[in-house]
Protein backbone atom coordinates (compact mmCIF):
# COMPACT_ATOMS: atom_id res chain seq x y z
CA UNK A 1 0.00 0.00 0.00
CA UNK A 2 1.14 3.30 -0.65
CA UNK A 3 0.34 6.78 0.91
CA UNK A 4 -1.79 8.97 -1.28
CA UNK A 5 -1.93 12.60 -1.11
CA UNK A 6 -5.51 14.57 -1.11
CA UNK A 7 -5.18 15.24 -5.33
CA UNK A 8 -4.71 10.98 -5.52
CA UNK A 9 -0.59 10.96 -6.25
CA UNK A 10 1.46 8.80 -4.17
CA UNK A 11 4.15 11.06 -3.15
CA UNK A 12 7.35 10.97 -0.86
CA UNK A 13 10.50 12.58 -0.42
CA UNK A 14 13.67 10.37 -0.20
CA UNK A 15 14.32 11.04 3.22
CA UNK A 16 10.83 10.07 4.65
CA UNK A 17 9.76 7.68 1.75
CA UNK A 18 9.54 4.91 3.72
CA UNK A 19 7.47 6.55 6.66
CA UNK A 20 5.50 7.87 3.91
CA UNK A 21 4.70 4.42 2.60
CA UNK A 22 4.37 1.99 5.09
CA UNK A 23 1.14 1.04 6.68
CA UNK A 24 -0.14 -0.94 9.26
CA UNK A 25 0.38 -4.74 9.33
CA UNK A 26 -2.68 -6.21 7.52
CA UNK A 27 -4.36 -9.11 9.04
CA UNK A 28 -2.90 -12.00 7.57
CA UNK A 29 -5.20 -13.90 5.04
CA UNK A 30 -6.21 -17.94 6.09
CA UNK A 31 -3.89 -19.60 3.88
CA UNK A 32 -5.90 -22.41 1.01
CA UNK A 33 -5.73 -24.74 3.40
CA UNK A 34 -7.58 -23.23 5.42
CA UNK A 35 -10.48 -22.79 3.17
CA UNK A 36 -10.19 -26.51 1.59
CA UNK A 37 -11.00 -27.66 5.43
CA UNK A 38 -13.72 -25.28 5.92
CA UNK A 39 -15.37 -26.24 3.01
CA UNK A 40 -14.66 -30.26 3.16
CA UNK A 41 -16.20 -29.97 6.81
CA UNK A 42 -19.10 -28.25 5.39
CA UNK A 43 -19.60 -30.23 2.60
CA UNK A 44 -19.35 -33.33 4.99
CA UNK A 45 -22.00 -31.75 7.50
CA UNK A 46 -24.05 -32.06 4.60
CA UNK A 47 -23.84 -35.55 3.32
CA UNK A 48 -24.10 -36.61 7.22
CA UNK A 49 -27.64 -35.07 7.13
CA UNK A 50 -29.31 -37.56 4.89
CA UNK A 51 -29.68 -40.04 7.38
CA UNK A 52 -30.63 -37.30 9.54
CA UNK A 53 -33.24 -36.33 7.11
CA UNK A 54 -34.55 -39.82 7.33
CA UNK A 55 -36.19 -39.07 10.71
CA UNK A 56 -38.45 -35.97 9.18
CA UNK A 57 -40.33 -37.89 6.35
CA UNK A 58 -43.51 -37.83 8.47
CA UNK A 59 -43.34 -34.23 9.33
CA UNK A 60 -44.77 -31.75 7.31
CA UNK A 61 -42.35 -30.60 4.95
CA UNK A 62 -42.67 -26.60 4.72
CA UNK A 63 -43.72 -26.55 8.60
CA UNK A 64 -40.29 -28.38 9.23
CA UNK A 65 -38.01 -26.22 7.25
CA UNK A 66 -39.67 -22.65 8.34
CA UNK A 67 -38.81 -23.90 11.93
CA UNK A 68 -35.43 -25.28 10.75
CA UNK A 69 -34.68 -21.56 9.13
CA UNK A 70 -36.78 -19.39 11.80
CA UNK A 71 -33.87 -20.92 14.41
CA UNK A 72 -31.16 -21.02 12.21
CA UNK A 73 -31.82 -16.80 11.54
CA UNK A 74 -32.19 -16.11 14.88
CA UNK A 75 -29.06 -17.55 16.27
CA UNK A 76 -27.89 -16.16 13.04
CA UNK A 77 -28.93 -12.63 14.21
CA UNK A 78 -27.43 -13.27 17.92
CA UNK A 79 -24.18 -13.11 16.42
CA UNK A 80 -24.19 -10.45 14.29
CA UNK A 81 -25.43 -8.36 16.85
CA UNK A 82 -22.37 -9.64 19.26
CA UNK A 83 -19.71 -9.28 16.70
CA UNK A 84 -21.40 -5.48 16.31
CA UNK A 85 -21.17 -5.60 12.65
CA UNK A 86 -21.52 -2.47 10.38
CA UNK A 87 -24.73 -2.46 8.86
CA UNK A 88 -24.48 -2.46 5.22
CA UNK A 89 -27.59 -1.70 3.11
CA UNK A 90 -28.31 -3.64 -0.07
CA UNK A 91 -28.99 -1.99 -3.02
CA UNK A 92 -32.26 -3.19 -5.46
CA UNK A 93 -29.90 -5.10 -7.45
CA UNK A 94 -28.30 -7.08 -4.83
CA UNK A 95 -31.92 -7.67 -3.15
CA UNK A 96 -32.92 -9.43 -5.84
CA UNK A 97 -29.74 -11.63 -5.69
CA UNK A 98 -30.49 -12.52 -2.24
CA UNK A 99 -34.05 -13.02 -2.68
CA UNK A 100 -32.81 -15.13 -5.16
CA UNK A 101 -30.11 -17.02 -3.71
CA UNK A 102 -32.99 -18.10 -1.00
CA UNK A 103 -35.73 -18.74 -2.94
CA UNK A 104 -33.84 -21.52 -5.14
CA UNK A 105 -30.83 -22.16 -2.94
CA UNK A 106 -32.95 -22.95 0.23
CA UNK A 107 -36.58 -23.04 -0.66
CA UNK A 108 -37.26 -24.99 -3.70
CA UNK A 109 -33.96 -27.01 -3.22
CA UNK A 110 -36.09 -29.03 -0.08
CA UNK A 111 -38.93 -28.67 -2.34
CA UNK A 112 -37.15 -30.23 -5.44
CA UNK A 113 -35.48 -32.88 -3.21
CA UNK A 114 -38.89 -34.23 -2.14
CA UNK A 115 -40.61 -34.00 -5.69
CA UNK A 116 -37.58 -35.83 -6.87
CA UNK A 117 -37.34 -38.97 -4.40
CA UNK A 118 -41.12 -39.41 -5.14
CA UNK A 119 -40.42 -40.61 -8.61
CA UNK A 120 -37.32 -41.39 -8.01
CA UNK A 121 -34.65 -43.11 -5.55
CA UNK A 122 -32.25 -41.73 -3.64
CA UNK A 123 -29.59 -42.87 -5.91
CA UNK A 124 -30.34 -41.33 -9.06
CA UNK A 125 -30.98 -38.03 -7.08
CA UNK A 126 -27.15 -38.56 -5.54
CA UNK A 127 -25.95 -39.09 -8.88
CA UNK A 128 -27.45 -36.17 -10.71
CA UNK A 129 -26.60 -33.58 -8.02
CA UNK A 130 -22.78 -35.29 -7.63
CA UNK A 131 -22.47 -33.22 -11.31
CA UNK A 132 -22.30 -29.91 -9.27
CA UNK A 133 -18.51 -29.82 -9.44
CA UNK A 134 -19.04 -29.65 -13.30
CA UNK A 135 -21.16 -27.07 -13.30
CA UNK A 136 -19.08 -24.79 -11.21
CA UNK A 137 -16.53 -25.20 -13.03
CA UNK A 138 -17.93 -23.96 -15.83
CA UNK A 139 -20.16 -22.01 -14.48
CA UNK A 140 -17.91 -19.95 -12.20
CA UNK A 141 -15.72 -18.04 -14.04
CA UNK A 142 -18.95 -16.09 -15.27
CA UNK A 143 -19.76 -14.67 -11.75
CA UNK A 144 -15.75 -14.47 -10.33
CA UNK A 145 -14.49 -11.66 -11.30
CA UNK A 146 -11.57 -12.40 -9.33
CA UNK A 147 -9.50 -14.85 -7.64
CA UNK A 148 -7.38 -17.18 -9.10
CA UNK A 149 -9.03 -19.91 -11.32
CA UNK A 150 -8.00 -23.07 -12.92
CA UNK A 151 -7.54 -23.45 -16.49
CA UNK A 152 -10.34 -25.17 -17.99
CA UNK A 153 -8.82 -28.58 -18.94
CA UNK A 154 -7.55 -28.79 -15.48
CA UNK A 155 -10.79 -27.82 -14.03
CA UNK A 156 -13.00 -29.68 -16.21
CA UNK A 157 -10.79 -32.89 -15.59
CA UNK A 158 -10.64 -32.65 -12.29
CA UNK A 159 -14.67 -31.83 -11.64
CA UNK A 160 -14.79 -34.74 -13.75
CA UNK A 161 -12.78 -37.10 -11.81
CA UNK A 162 -15.07 -36.07 -8.42
CA UNK A 163 -18.51 -36.67 -10.45
CA UNK A 164 -17.53 -40.38 -11.43
CA UNK A 165 -16.23 -40.97 -7.88
CA UNK A 166 -19.32 -39.45 -6.50
CA UNK A 167 -21.72 -41.66 -8.76
CA UNK A 168 -19.69 -44.87 -7.80
CA UNK A 169 -20.17 -43.86 -4.15
CA UNK A 170 -23.68 -43.42 -4.40
CA UNK A 171 -24.92 -46.07 -7.27
CA UNK A 172 -26.86 -45.75 -9.84
CA UNK A 173 -30.31 -46.48 -9.07
CA UNK A 174 -33.31 -46.15 -11.34
CA UNK A 175 -36.83 -43.69 -11.74
CA UNK A 176 -39.11 -41.96 -13.99
CA UNK A 177 -38.79 -38.89 -16.58
CA UNK A 178 -40.28 -36.50 -14.05
CA UNK A 179 -37.74 -38.12 -11.34
CA UNK A 180 -34.99 -37.07 -13.20
CA UNK A 181 -36.29 -33.74 -14.52
CA UNK A 182 -36.85 -33.41 -10.54
CA UNK A 183 -33.71 -34.10 -9.69
CA UNK A 184 -31.77 -32.00 -12.63
CA UNK A 185 -33.76 -29.09 -11.00
CA UNK A 186 -32.08 -30.00 -7.72
CA UNK A 187 -28.96 -29.67 -9.45
CA UNK A 188 -29.54 -26.13 -10.73
CA UNK A 189 -30.56 -24.88 -7.22
CA UNK A 190 -27.91 -26.36 -6.14
CA UNK A 191 -25.28 -24.72 -8.14
CA UNK A 192 -27.46 -21.26 -7.19
CA UNK A 193 -26.72 -21.81 -3.73
CA UNK A 194 -23.31 -20.89 -4.59
CA UNK A 195 -23.04 -19.55 -7.63
CA UNK A 196 -25.67 -16.26 -6.57
CA UNK A 197 -23.69 -15.87 -3.62
CA UNK A 198 -20.57 -15.25 -5.29
CA UNK A 199 -20.68 -11.78 -6.24
CA UNK A 200 -22.54 -10.80 -2.84
CA UNK A 201 -20.04 -12.23 -0.26
CA UNK A 202 -16.64 -9.75 -0.85
CA UNK A 203 -19.55 -7.02 0.50
CA UNK A 204 -21.34 -8.66 3.01
CA UNK A 205 -19.61 -11.56 3.85
CA UNK A 206 -20.30 -15.27 5.12
CA UNK A 207 -22.54 -14.11 8.12
CA UNK A 208 -24.48 -11.23 6.79
CA UNK A 209 -25.57 -12.72 3.25
CA UNK A 210 -26.10 -16.49 5.66
CA UNK A 211 -28.33 -13.95 7.64
CA UNK A 212 -30.44 -12.56 5.16
CA UNK A 213 -31.06 -15.72 3.46
CA UNK A 214 -32.39 -17.78 6.06
CA UNK A 215 -34.45 -14.63 6.88
CA UNK A 216 -36.58 -14.30 3.69
CA UNK A 217 -36.73 -18.08 3.54
CA UNK A 218 -38.77 -18.11 6.89
CA UNK A 219 -42.10 -15.94 5.89
CA UNK A 220 -42.17 -17.76 2.25
CA UNK A 221 -42.02 -21.17 3.63
CA UNK A 222 -44.95 -19.97 6.29
CA UNK A 223 -47.26 -18.37 3.76
CA UNK A 224 -46.88 -21.38 0.94
CA UNK A 225 -47.11 -23.50 4.87
CA UNK A 226 -50.38 -22.49 5.17
CA UNK A 227 -51.68 -22.33 1.87
CA UNK A 228 -50.89 -26.06 1.55
CA UNK A 229 -51.33 -27.57 4.21
CA UNK A 230 -53.27 -25.21 6.86
CA UNK A 231 -52.56 -24.93 11.04
CA UNK A 232 -51.09 -29.44 10.15
CA UNK A 233 -48.23 -27.66 8.68
CA UNK A 234 -47.02 -27.27 12.17
CA UNK A 235 -46.86 -29.53 15.23
CA UNK A 236 -45.03 -30.61 17.96
CA UNK A 237 -42.48 -33.04 16.93
CA UNK A 238 -41.59 -36.18 18.32
CA UNK A 239 -38.03 -36.45 20.03
CA UNK A 240 -36.47 -37.87 17.19
CA UNK A 241 -38.17 -35.44 14.93
CA UNK A 242 -37.08 -32.39 17.11
CA UNK A 243 -32.90 -33.40 17.38
CA UNK A 244 -33.48 -33.56 13.18
CA UNK A 245 -35.06 -30.03 12.72
CA UNK A 246 -31.78 -28.95 15.37
CA UNK A 247 -29.29 -30.54 13.48
CA UNK A 248 -30.59 -29.28 10.16
CA UNK A 249 -30.76 -25.88 11.36
CA UNK A 250 -27.69 -25.72 13.78
CA UNK A 251 -24.71 -27.90 12.37
CA UNK A 252 -25.93 -27.88 9.02
CA UNK A 253 -27.92 -24.36 8.21
CA UNK A 254 -25.55 -22.55 10.70
CA UNK A 255 -22.28 -24.09 11.15
CA UNK A 256 -21.93 -25.80 7.79
CA UNK A 257 -23.36 -22.28 5.89
CA UNK A 258 -20.90 -20.15 6.98
CA UNK A 259 -18.07 -22.74 6.55
CA UNK A 260 -18.91 -23.28 2.93
CA UNK A 261 -19.72 -19.41 2.66
CA UNK A 262 -16.20 -18.63 3.95
CA UNK A 263 -14.55 -21.41 1.89
CA UNK A 264 -16.42 -20.46 -1.81
CA UNK A 265 -15.14 -16.75 -0.75
CA UNK A 266 -11.61 -17.72 -0.50
CA UNK A 267 -11.26 -20.31 -2.85
CA UNK A 268 -13.43 -19.13 -6.13
CA UNK A 269 -16.58 -21.24 -7.27
CA UNK A 270 -14.37 -23.40 -9.31
CA UNK A 271 -11.87 -25.28 -6.67
CA UNK A 272 -14.41 -24.87 -3.81
CA UNK A 273 -17.22 -26.82 -6.19
CA UNK A 274 -14.87 -29.82 -6.44
CA UNK A 275 -15.30 -30.11 -2.04
CA UNK A 276 -18.40 -31.34 -2.89
CA UNK A 277 -17.21 -34.71 -3.69
CA UNK A 278 -17.07 -34.78 0.10
CA UNK A 279 -20.81 -34.86 0.11
CA UNK A 280 -21.54 -38.59 -0.90
CA UNK A 281 -18.08 -39.40 0.62
CA UNK A 282 -19.55 -38.69 4.35
CA UNK A 283 -22.59 -39.81 3.62
CA UNK A 284 -21.38 -43.71 2.98
CA UNK A 285 -19.18 -43.40 5.87
CA UNK A 286 -22.38 -41.78 7.98
CA UNK A 287 -24.43 -44.50 7.08
CA UNK A 288 -21.82 -47.33 7.91
CA UNK A 289 -21.10 -45.73 11.15
CA UNK A 290 -24.84 -45.76 12.10
CA UNK A 291 -24.89 -49.22 10.77
CA UNK A 292 -27.11 -48.60 8.21
CA UNK A 293 -24.92 -49.77 4.98
CA UNK A 294 -21.18 -50.96 4.69
CA UNK A 295 -19.20 -49.89 1.42
CA UNK A 296 -18.61 -52.15 -1.23
CA UNK A 297 -15.46 -52.68 -3.45
CA UNK A 298 -17.13 -50.26 -5.81
CA UNK A 299 -17.84 -47.71 -3.46
CA UNK A 300 -14.96 -47.51 -1.82
CA UNK A 301 -13.04 -47.25 -5.07
CA UNK A 302 -15.86 -44.34 -6.08
CA UNK A 303 -14.30 -42.20 -3.24
CA UNK A 304 -10.65 -42.79 -4.00
CA UNK A 305 -11.49 -41.60 -7.27
CA UNK A 306 -13.06 -38.70 -5.06
CA UNK A 307 -9.71 -38.17 -3.37
CA UNK A 308 -7.68 -38.32 -6.55
CA UNK A 309 -10.19 -35.27 -8.31
CA UNK A 310 -10.13 -33.28 -5.22
CA UNK A 311 -6.20 -33.59 -4.81
CA UNK A 312 -5.45 -33.03 -8.47
CA UNK A 313 -7.69 -29.99 -8.83
CA UNK A 314 -6.38 -28.33 -6.03
CA UNK A 315 -2.77 -28.74 -6.43
CA UNK A 316 -2.98 -27.78 -9.89
CA UNK A 317 -4.44 -24.38 -8.73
Amino acid sequence: MSTITEDGVATASAGNAAAATRAPTPTPEPRPITHILQGALAMSVLGASTAVSARLTAYPVLGGQALRYALAAAVFAIIVQRRDLPRIRPNAREWLQLILLSATGLILFNIFVLAALRHSDAATLGSVVACSPLVLAIAGPMVAKTGRRLRSKVALGAAGLVVAGSAMVQGFGHGTAVGLLFAVLVLVCEALFSLLAVPLLPKFGELRVSTLVTAIAVPVLLIAGLAADGTAMLRVPSLAEAAALLYLALPLTVFAFLLWYRALNGLGPQRAGLLIGAVPVSACAASAALGVGTPGIAQLAGVAVVVVGIVSGLARA
